[in-house]
């Protein structure tokens, strides 16, 4: 060994390093480099060494240093080595950082890669890293809408309540309607899911009409009462406010949560739920429809049912919509469990307010 080098092969280090040699498929450079030290460990001189594993004198030699100051550990990583590429210049990520938070100058709503490579001079595989390094997605953007309604804390800790502690002796249901359904078939058959490929629908399709779901959601077990209509006026509304009333137990007083749509406000409307005493209206805040439960089934059965189906008739889908909301009734309601904390709602309301009057 070379002036310097000195160490001893325990019987640890040879077990270790001859399952490394063993091991088929361990790293061919981890190999040769346990061979080395095996060698070492054995008596064998530099000259030797360079023929048994065929490396140069100074390959044995740095892995003969490595093993002593570092041990076997040692032999099974390598050393990160400086690029050959210079750190690109701090104001050079800021031009790029700052390009990218402002609007481009040419005809488009925001930059590409392309753009900001050719505008900076940079390429575009850099630009992408500083993007990345920082957070920036300037094709990517969110939906937002802040609701405006100055009694916004005062609906929301109501209908939260309601969600949190039913009344006693009461029904909860989260009442809307999801209207313009499409009966839509595809102008031609697709094809099957199979391994190594997806199902496939034509991109066009044919419509065969449209329906409206009524649906109320119980808060308290997870069942849906439905009804499908060809409109969503009030007369529809009232329609279905009255098979809720011949299916909900009498001595039952019932709270419905709904969104502000004119027909839920329509004099009708108010006139009919004067003469039904047991029933009451908690209106959500405007632009809140998150807060309405039955949109989050409205959500499933789109994703489940309706996305990628095919309904030769109004009918068909119908029947298909009936059909998903028995099964769900049967196998899937669970007690609906709000958990979002009111106060963390408004505060984060407040931020966005206080954002968008700084910027704008």
């Amino acid at each position: 060994m070379r002036k310097g080098i000195s160490f001893t092969v325990t019987a640890d280090d040879r077990r270790r390093l001859d399952a490394i040699v063993a091991d088929r498929s361990a790293p061919q450079k981890h190999v040769w480099r346990a061979r080395i030290v095996l060698f070492s460990g054995d008596g064998f001189g530099t000259s030797a060494i360079m023929v048994a594993s065929g490396k140069s004198k100074t390959c044995v030699w740095r892995w003969q240093e490595r093993f002593m100051c570092e041990g076997v550990a040692g032999l099974l990583r390598d050393k990160t080595r400086p690029s050959r590429i210079p750190p690109l210049a701090k104001d050079r990520v800021d031009e790029v950082i700052a390009l990218t938070l402002k609007p481009p100058p040419h005809e488009a709503s925001q930059w590409t890669v392309r753009a900001m490579a050719k505008t900076v001079g940079l390429s575009p595989s850099t630009v992408h890293e500083i993007w990345k390094a920082h957070g920036l997605s300037p094709h990517r953007w969110r939906q937002f809408k802040l609701s405006n309604d100055p009694e916004f804390a005062k609906k929301l800790r109501e209908v939260v309540g309601l969600y949190v502690a039913p009344p006693a002796h009461a029904v909860v249901l989260s009442v809307n309607e999801k209207s313009q359904i499409q009966a839509l078939d595809r102008t031609q058959p697709g094809l099957p899911l199979k391994k190594g490929r997806g199902q496939t629908l034509t991109h066009d399709y044919k419509r065969n009409g449209t329906t409206t779901l009524f649906a109320a959601l119980n808060v308290l077990d997870g069942s849906v009462i439905s009804q499908n209509m060809q409109r969503h006026r009030h007369q529809e509304f009232l329609s279905f406010l009255n098979q809720i009333e011949r299916q909900v137990p009498l001595g039952k007083k019932i709270h419905v949560i709904l969104d502000n749509y004119g027909t839920h406000k329509h004099p009708n409307t108010r006139a009919w739920l004067a003469r039904h005493s047991r029933w009451t209206f908690h209106f959500i805040p405007t632009s809140s429809s998150w807060l309405n439960a039955v949109e989050g089934f409205f959500a499933k059965l789109t994703r489940r049912r309706l996305k990628h189906g095919v309904f030769k008739s109004l009918d068909d889908l119908k029947q298909a919509i009936d059909r998903f909301i028995a099964e769900h009734n049967k196998t899937e309601a669970r007690p609906f469990v709000r958990k979002a904390d009111p106060d963390k709602i408004i505060a984060a309301r407040n931020r966005g307010y206080q954002v968008l009057d700084s910027i704008h």
